[in-house]
């Protein structure tokens, strides 16, 4: 889901001081200087408050969204799936904490692929390039009579 830029006004729909530094302090890892992640706020059609969780540029493609609608709040991920909904803003930041996509968890899947590609070399492999390696030293003596 990519954000559009859009004029803002101020309207009963903006988020309170303490709305914005609870779900701000939540995501305060992801939001670290070197991630290169922002946040910006926004509102609905209906004028409901929006929190975006903004990737890296150039794209900023929204990661999470925090949405207001009535006395609920609504945790979705950056393709708009619901991820969590609650009234209670804590629990929900809670949530959101939990659902940023982290590079640990890339480097964990890197690891875990690079020792199953190395597992397969090992077990499937190896014992083909042996056993051409006993069938070349078999025929060499052969071949070199040819030669």
């Amino acid at each position: 889901m990519s954000v559009v830029a859009f004029e803002r006004r101020q309207d009963a729909g903006e988020w309170s001081e303490r709305e914005l530094s609870t779900i701000v302090a939540a995501l305060n890892a992801a939001l670290a200087p070197g991630t290169g992640r922002e946040w910006e706020t926004g509102m609905t059609e209906k004028r409901d408050a929006q929190f975006y969780l903004l990737g890296p540029l150039p794209d900023q493609a929204c990661e999470l969204c925090v949405s207001r609608i009535g006395g609920n709040y609504i945790l979705e991920d950056g393709f708009g799936r619901l991820l969590f909904e609650h009234r209670n803003l804590d629990l929900v930041a809670l949530h959101a904490r939990a659902a940023v996509p982290s590079t640990s968890w890339l480097m964990v899947r890197v690891i875990v692929l690079w020792c199953a590609v190395r597992s397969v070399m090992h077990e499937r492999l190896e014992p083909m390039l042996a056993e051409s390696e006993e069938l070349l030293v078999q025929l060499a003596p052969q071949l070199s009579a040819f030669a």
